[in-house]
């Protein structure tokens, strides 16, 4: 059999159909009309804004040789945690001050496993580095 003879696509086409359903065969133009047509417009264009607000926030600044984004320069770091004062340093910290505004050891010691009571507003009160 040749892949150009009529039989053969045939009968590729009704192991297709009986292995897959009706809809596998199906042409995919006859599930297409003129309102999706407009819903598929306007998410393309959707997209393409997304797309276009994307590679304008990423605008680069040449810092001492270094490419840095725009963004970057703009904000302002937690140089320490607010609970216990101790200065941040790895990247666990970074973590847990963006969540929940405390360091990784004060995660551990005042926030895991009463999460819910800590993101209503619960805080230790005089905390020393020592604790």
């Amino acid at each position: 059999m040749k892949k150009d003879d009529p039989n053969y696509i045939a009968g590729l086409e009704k192991a297709i159909k009986k292995k897959y359903g009706e809809e596998a065969i199906e042409n995919p133009a006859k599930f297409w009309d003129v309102e999706k047509e407009r819903k598929y417009i306007n998410q393309l264009d959707d997209f393409i804004k997304k797309q276009k607000k994307y590679e304008t926030s990423h605008d680069v600044k040449n810092v001492d040789g270094v490419l840095i984004s725009h963004k970057l320069l703009n904000k302002e770091g937690i140089i320490s945690c607010p609970i216990c004062r101790i200065k941040t340093k790895t990247v666990n910290d970074d973590v847990y001050i963006a969540k929940f505004e405390c360091c990784s050891k004060c995660y551990i010691q005042y926030v895991d496993g009463r999460e819910s009571r800590w993101l209503e507003g619960w805080r230790p009160k005089n905390v020393t580095e020592d604790s």
